[in-house]
């Protein structure tokens, strides 16, 4: 985890005050659009590396001495139906060039045509799914964020209470997670679903609710949680790792100012409000890289079985159970812990961290700007607040 950049002089009261300010006069309204605007600002701007690691991660690293099992997931890739959602997500992006509407995901893949309108199609694609992608991270942001603050700021909060500070940012984040996972785990699997139907224009939405609608008649209404034990294992240690770090970070830089008369001593305010947003958007830049290289293993596992997972999403009620997926049990079908042994004994520690450069590269601006807009976010509310108050009073 990241290491505090400050000296261990620093209080426990300054990191308090300076990573989570108290905000009991900020109402939950200006919370949800604090965490709205950093949200649609996050998903404008690192949607398309997603894309890019999730094509890393489905692929398997070959080994010296490959088992049956290692290719598993990638042989299975190249019969999917063109319905099936990693691969309706970047088919205009990893673009075959034939009919088949699909991408291969494989490390042979085909180039990218290279005449003008399918390279400008190539370019709006890196954005697809950008509008469900926000309906499911709106609501989840609110939950974490707004939920983050309550469990490390209000007195009622148990972990306040009862969890030393040191390891309170951890516990907070973690539960704040499991809260914001558990709640819009339904709307991620509309949005999987939106992103993986064909088609465009008023039948889109129309086709993707019958989707769901079969799978529900099939499988049960616990299936729209399903993916949501993969989805813990990687969110949750990776929430406690960020928001310790991030608060250890931003102490460490108010330490260092603290040292530095000439960047603490300033009496303008619009200085103050740039140091802030600068110090959320290092703090949450650093910290959320390193849990991201952490919790790479976990990723790589969750993409993977989510892809094996895909491949028996369309089955109807009443048909016969796909031909893709095998009487055995394959590596894909253990819990992720074994399933991440597996992937070392085979495939070795690049195996596990297959990947983890693009998903660096996409968590670390995706925490700077989530956290700093959100903090930027309730100080402005904070300012207006106690305008309002000077001018009632």
């Amino acid at each position: 985890m990241a290491t505090p950049a400050g000296n261990d002089t620093v209080s426990n009261t300054v990191s308090t005050a300076t990573a989570i300010s108290p905000n009991d006069d900020i109402t939950a309204g200006q919370r949800m659009v604090s965490a709205s605007a950093g949200n649609i600002l996050t998903g404008l701007l690192v949607t398309p590396l997603d894309v890019v690691r999730v094509r890393l991660q489905s692929q398997t690293v070959k080994s010296i001495n490959p088992s049956q099992y290692t290719s598993h997931t990638l042989s299975s890739l190249k019969n999917l139906p063109p319905n099936i959602g990693i691969t309706a997500c970047c088919r205009e992006v990893f673009w075959v060039g034939d009919n088949a509407q699909m991408c291969m995901l494989g490390p042979q893949g085909s180039a990218i045509s290279a005449q003008a309108h399918q390279a400008i199609d190539w370019v709006f694609a890196l954005w697809r799914g950008l509008s469900p992608t926000l309906m499911m991270g709106i609501p989840a942001n609110i939950i974490y964020f707004a939920g983050y603050d309550w469990l490390r700021t209000d007195d009622r909060s148990p972990i306040k209470r009862s969890v030393s500070d040191v390891y309170a940012p951890f516990v907070a984040g973690a539960i704040a997670r499991t809260a914001a996972a558990s709640a819009t785990s339904p709307v991620e699997m509309f949005r999987t679903r939106l992103q993986a139907t064909p088609g465009t224009g008023a039948g889109h939405f129309k086709a993707t609710l019958q989707g769901l609608h079969q799978m529900t008649q099939a499988q049960g209404y616990a299936s729209l949680w399903r993916g949501l034990s993969l989805t813990m294992w990687r969110d949750v240690p990776f929430s406690g790792l960020y928001w310790w770090g991030y608060e250890k970070v931003k102490e460490g830089l108010e330490g260092a100012r603290q040292h530095a008369p000439h960047l603490s001593n300033s009496d303008s305010e619009q200085v103050s409000t740039a140091t802030a947003f600068i110090d959320s958007f290092i703090a949450g830049a650093t910290s959320g890289s390193v849990a991201a290289l952490v919790t790479t293993p976990f990723d790589v596992g969750k993409t993977r079985q989510q892809v094996y997972r895909h491949m028996d999403d369309h089955v109807a009620p009443s048909g016969p159970r796909s031909t893709l997926v095998p009487k055995a049990i394959v590596p894909e079908q253990l819990s992720l812990p074994k399933f991440l042994m597996h992937i070392f004994r085979e495939e070795g520690l690049a195996g596990l961290f297959s990947g983890w450069a693009a998903r660096c590269l996409k968590v670390a601006p995706a925490c700077a700007i989530m956290i700093s807009t959100y903090e930027l976010g309730k100080r402005m509310a904070r300012e207006v607040n106690d305008r309002r108050h000077s001018e009632s009073s």
